[in-house]
């Protein structure tokens, strides 16, 4: 059998729609609009990389000056003796010249003066100066967060603009061929006729709709994933005709619509399936045609509704020509609702953004730390608020449904002239304010939750009684609100946590737990929070954990209750447990008696064992046991110290990343890494550990050129300065 050449009438609604330019329009528009930004960000890269260059030379005048002070006060306490000296002398001898040790001293005075105000002067240039960085980082901030939000939008427009074009309409004529079986009538020929030349129509209408795809290189190596479909909207015979040697010729021309399934279009472009989310199940679930006839690309099947018994099955587009045409049944439909019904019960992606940094976010109340914040939350309302010390608050009613971004614009507060100050009778009031969040959280937990109010207190050794590395006192601020559990955690509250998860702490997974005797600790393998060495209740605190043990607690209650629990850091801990006095301990100067459980408390569990949490009065914040009881953990993002021995240069062979400095004992790390195990820094080379800062090669999205290395050691070394104070 001879097959004639597939012979097409292309209409121009299907390569020229002004919606299709319009999609690449705006996809260029806002390619163009990323260049503009990307050129703007960089040059407030080099323009803050120049300021910071200038800030370190201003502060090398500065210790130069500062040096020069000093031999300056030198020399005027001696040109100061000398002229003393000579005024004795004077007494002696009233002949004697001493204009020149006059001159010597009043010189050394005035240079003194001099440099006094030069300082002064100094001083206010780098303050200036750091004013003027400040405000180059908030427009880089903000101009990265506009970057993104544009890739954002880019993303989307490339994938609406693939749907268009995958749904485009077009109509074609196609002129076929067959030979008749010498077992079929002439009408069974014409009807198969018909329908090889349907099959042909909407195989050739899919392979033109990849050809013009904006981004067929992208797109084309992947098509047999695309799940593309031809709907027919319509088809008449032009002409047709049987021949004497029992062939029959037909000329269709058939109307065609694309359809494609959307929650395809993400792979096919490479990119998250978040931006594809909002399509769903495919575009037939939701657009009913006018017209029963389908052929899709995914199986390249042709059926009729008409009857559904038998479909006739065309070979893959990529093979050429078109030869099997064997029956086969009909292919059962997806049940799609019941996968949207599961899609439901999981969380959601929202990510937050801000045009400042060192911001925390809220969300129902409860800290997710800074910005850029990336998580997953129920569906549903949520109420969203961004606060730095310093700027209005930012704050929206989010009905999550879909992942989305926010990109919050904070505004800077009037200058007051007094800052509020805290008292103890304060805590009410805050409570009563925030009351609305307190009982949201207490309802999932079984452990009651206080508010702890924002405020400010000495932090360190203020009576003198203490360690000396509590020392020097320094005043911390409390910017923001922040929960805690007002009592330790329970050692039936553990059990639960163990019960639910099969989890084994480091204690008993290792060498046990230990205690104190004459001041060193003494390790036994028997010993864990279950068996701590004394008889203990489910009301009795969990003791026997590592500080990773703690965590994990943390964060399955997060999940038991969809809200985030955490460790409080070490500032949190003593400004909560201080609750707003400046006394030895929250009562007052004193020990006392039976007030806390410790050695010399007077208490009925005193050198025996630990007490049942909750035994004793609450301080002003309404925590209990901040003194005595049981040690307790805090975060190691606040107050940590860590030597680590790392080599000077790095040599990369390839794009290995020297990461092990900051890779603990358990396998993880230090601070947060991507998937490469670049560490993850802001803009100030900040990790997402307090007082850790990355450099170089090791970091993300680093250039793995010396000189950018260097630039970004500087950046790092003018914020850790800035950061120790």
């Amino acid at each position: 059998m001879r097959i004639t050449p597939l012979s097409l009438l292309i209409s121009a609604s299907l390569l020229a729609s002004s919606a299709f330019a319009q999609d690449t329009a705006t996809v260029t528009g806002i390619e163009s609009e990323i260049s503009v930004k990307q050129t703007e960000y960089d040059n407030s890269t080099r323009i803050l990389e120049k300021h910071l260059k200038e800030e370190s030379q201003l502060q090398n005048q500065l210790e130069l000056l500062r040096s020069r002070s000093t031999e300056l006060d030198k020399e005027k306490n001696q040109a100061l003796d000398a002229m003393n000296e000579m005024y004795r002398r004077l007494i002696d001898d009233p002949t004697i010249n001493i204009s020149a040790a006059q001159s010597r001293y009043q010189k050394a005075v005035i240079d003194h003066k001099q440099n006094k105000d030069d300082i002064s002067m100094q001083l206010a240039a780098i303050a200036s100066h750091r004013k003027d960085i400040e405000q180059i980082r908030v427009a880089k901030h903000t101009l990265l967060n506009t970057l993104e939000s544009l890739k954002e939008q880019l993303t989307t427009a490339r994938v609406e603009r693939l749907r268009n074009e995958f749904t485009r309409e077009g109509t074609l004529e196609v002129n076929h061929t067959i030979n008749c079986k010498r077992t079929e009538t002439l009408a069974a020929c014409e009807q198969r006729g018909q329908q090889m030349g349907l099959q042909k129509a909407t195989k050739r209408f899919v392979d033109q709709i990849f050809a013009n795809l904006t981004e067929e290189r992208i797109v084309e190596p992947k098509r047999n994933l695309a799940g593309a479909q031809v709907q027919i909207l319509s088809s008449h015979v032009v002409n047709s005709a049987f021949s004497g040697q029992g062939n029959y010729n037909v000329n269709l021309s058939v109307t065609m619509r694309g359809e494609v399934n959307s929650s395809r279009l993400c792979s096919l472009l490479s990119i998250d399936n978040r931006y594809c989310s909002e399509y769903g199940t495919p575009l037939t679930a939701a657009y009913q045609p006018a017209y029963n006839n389908t052929f899709t690309d995914s199986q390249l099947t042709f059926s009729n509704s008409a009857d559904n018994s038998n479909t006739v099955s065309v070979s893959r587009l990529e093979k050429q020509p078109v030869r099997d045409y064997s029956v086969k049944p009909a292919s059962v439909k997806k049940d799609y609702p019941s996968i949207l019904n599961k899609k439901k019960d999981q969380s959601i992606e929202l990510t937050l953004r801000s045009n400042v940094y060192d911001d925390e976010v809220f969300i129902d109340g409860v800290s997710f730390g800074s910005t850029r914040l990336i998580t997953r939350l129920p569906s549903g309302i949520h109420n969203i608020e961004i606060r730095k010390l310093g700027y209005k608050p930012y704050q929206v009613r989010v009905d999550l449904n879909k992942a989305q971004t926010i990109n919050a614009n904070l505004v800077k507060k009037p200058k007051s002239i007094a800052a509020p100050t805290y008292t103890r009778e304060q805590p009410e009031v805050t409570t009563r304010q925030v009351s609305e969040n307190v009982n949201v959280l207490n309802a999932n937990v079984e452990t009651p939750v206080v508010v702890i109010p924002a405020g400010k207190f000495k932090m360190g050794d203020i009576n003198g009684n203490g360690l000396a590395n509590e020392r020097p006192v320094i005043e911390k601020v409390i910017a923001n609100s922040f929960a805690m559990q007002s009592k330790e955690v329970t050692v039936g509250a553990y059990e639960k946590f163990v019960a639910n998860t099969g989890y084994k702490t480091q204690a008993e997974k290792n060498k046990g737990c230990a205690y104190y005797l004459n001041g060193e600790p003494v390790w036994e393998a028997n010993l864990n929070w279950r068996n701590p060495g004394f008889e203990q209740g489910s009301d009795f605190p969990a003791v026997c954990l590592t500080y990773n043990d703690a965590k994990a607690y943390a964060e399955w209650l997060s999940g038991q209750t969809g809200q985030q629990f955490r460790l409080p850091n070490e500032v949190e801990w003593e400004y909560a447990a201080r609750a707003g006095t400046e006394t030895e301990y929250p009562w007052g100067n004193e020990i006392g008696k039976n007030l806390a459980n410790c050695g010399w408390c007077g208490s009925e569990w005193s050198n025996r064992r630990a007490s049942p949490v909750g035994s004793f009065s609450p301080n002003a914040f309404g925590l209990y046991d901040t003194v005595g009881n049981v040690w307790e953990w805090t975060d190691k993002e606040s107050g940590e110290s860590r030597e680590l021995p790392t080599p000077g240069v790095f040599v990369f062979v390839g794009r290995n990343v020297l990461n092990d400095p900051i890779k603990q004992e358990d396998g993880s790390f230090l601070c947060d890494v991507n998937e490469a195990g670049e560490v993850i820094v802001d803009l100030r080379m900040k990790t997402s550990t307090a007082g850790l800062y990355a450099a170089g090669d090791i970091r993300i999205d680093a250039a793995k050129q010396v000189v950018c290395a260097a630039a970004d050691g500087a950046t790092a070394a003018v914020n850790i300065i800035e950061y120790i104070g």
